[in-house]
């Protein structure tokens, strides 16, 4: 009898991938004969490496309309026997019912981005949970998995770019959208706190983020791909992190942190496990509409409250 073939479809970004790493996780070792694909986007394909829980990796290609015909077709001739969408979108839904049909699995339609995704579902699994880590393992539980599984396997990385022979504090600044991020001379007062404990100030970016980083005074620049980052990480004493991919990564990886919320729910969107302390402002008021503006209730966390949160965590 052949293996039963799974395919979880989770495209990206890079939090939300790491997000469903306990979802994959527990597919996998409930139902330990069956072969796992699973479909992301190629730039972040460097979580996945080694993952045990992943025995395929399939790239689903969005530069353009061939691209995306030649990534549904190559489904459509795979024929899995189930399919999960943990991505929730129109394409995403389209790429399971392709690949799976009359067996996808998703989120009830109210939890979803693009409510028109749940037309390619035929199960939709109503769920409490909040945090999207737990409505991603009910998604798994309900598609027939017995016991949830919260693994996050993650590589080791490999080094990129210049870091500091001695301890330091990583951060990347960058978010998803502006209203999450966290002012740029915030990082510059942080530093120097840093500094006044022996610990440099390590920022991070991709090579389009290089500039505005080189602008900010007092503070390491790291200029990195996803290996460059992970390795930093690991390497880190500690890690500030806004809502974004890699303070999630530094919360997965059991690095201590602080991370900085203002329009994003961390009771949905926060930390996984118990390393970070979780910063907001009591004012803050809770959106996802991403705005090209810093949120006001980002501006209101200052460096000293940041500083004092990191030395209880040290």
């Amino acid at each position: 009898m052949n293996a039963p073939r799974i395919l979880v479809v989770r495209l990206g970004a890079m939090g939300d991938i790491i997000h469903a790493l306990p979802a994959v996780a527990t597919l996998r070792t409930s139902l330990a004969a069956a072969r796992l694909t699973w479909l992301v986007e190629p730039r972040w394909t460097p979580l996945l490496e080694d993952n045990p829980f992943v025995d395929e990796i399939m790239h689903f290609e969005r530069s353009g309309w061939r691209a995306l015909l030649r990534s549904l077709g190559g489904l459509r001739r795979r024929r899995f026997d189930l399919a999960v969408d943990l991505q929730g979108l129109l394409k995403s839904s389209l790429a399971c019912a392709l690949a799976s049909p009359g067996n996808v699995w998703g989120l009830e339609r109210r939890r979803l981005r693009e409510k028109v995704a749940a037309v390619f579902y035929s199960h939709q699994v109503e769920t409490a949970a909040v945090h999207v880590i737990d409505q991603y393992l009910d998604v798994a539980l309900a598609a027939g998995a017995g016991r949830a599984a919260r693994h996050f396997p993650l590589p080791r990385g490999a080094p990129e770019g210049t870091l500091p022979s001695g301890p330091f504090v990583l951060a990347s600044p960058r978010a998803g959208w502006r209203a999450k991020e966290w002012p740029a001379e915030n990082y510059e007062k942080l530093a120097l706190g840093l500094r006044a404990m022996g610990l440099e100030f390590v920022v991070n970016g991709a090579p389009a983020d290089e500039a505005g980083l080189r602008a900010m005074a007092n503070v390491h620049v790291h200029v990195s791909g996803l290996p460059g980052l992970i390795n930093a990480t690991r390497r880190a004493r500690a890690v500030i992190g806004v809502d974004s991919g890699p303070m999630h990564l530094a919360a997965a990886l059991r690095v201590p942190g602080v991370a900085i919320f203002g329009p994003t729910d961390p009771a949905r969107n926060g930390p996984p496990g118990d390393s970070f302390t979780v910063l907001r402002d009591h004012r803050a008021v809770t959106s996802y509409k991403r705005r090209d503006e810093i949120d006001p209730s980002m501006r209101a966390i200052c460096p000293e409250e940041v500083l004092e949160a990191l030395k209880r965590r040290l």
